[in-house]
């Protein structure tokens, strides 16, 4: 059991543990695919095919965000009841809103857009681990 801020998070089953360290690398394995990505958009424009302002600004923000998300990760594996509701949030939407925009047609070319979906399927799988009964049972409500 591990109290934080007066909250009192429930992290001694094996199963909840498992569950945080999958969670944390699939949080990493998005980061991953966010630098991947960059360099393959920087790479082409080397060989003089310029990605659009778009293409760099996703690349360079989504990139920039992974270290936010594997520290919120971490934060909440270690019993922070805000860092894992945050993260539940987050594995919802972000994902949601990245996939939605890529659908506009014309806005970036198809591999770019693949590219990113691969970037946030690991996050749809943090999406379904944090609200697994395992996580869930380890932050229960408080009134």
């Amino acid at each position: 059991m591990t109290t934080i801020t007066g909250a009192t998070a429930h992290l001694d089953d094996g199963r909840t543990r498992e569950a945080f360290d999958l969670a944390k690398k699939c949080v990493t394995l998005s980061g991953m695919i966010c630098g991947i990505t960059l360099a393959t958009v920087a790479v082409l424009s080397i060989v003089d095919q310029p990605g659009t302002t778009f293409m760099w600004a996703r690349a360079v923000i989504l990139l920039a965000i992974a270290p936010m998300l594997h520290r919120t990760i971490v934060r909440a594996s270690r019993g922070s009841r805000r860092s894992f509701d945050r993260m539940r949030v987050i594995t919802v939407t972000m994902p949601i809103a990245i996939i939605g925009v890529d659908l506009i047609p014309g806005i970036c070319p198809a591999w770019y857009a693949v590219m990113q979906a691969m970037s946030v399927l690991p996050l749809v799988a943090v999406a379904f681990i944090l609200n697994g009964s395992g996580p869930r049972a380890a932050f229960p409500k408080t009134r």
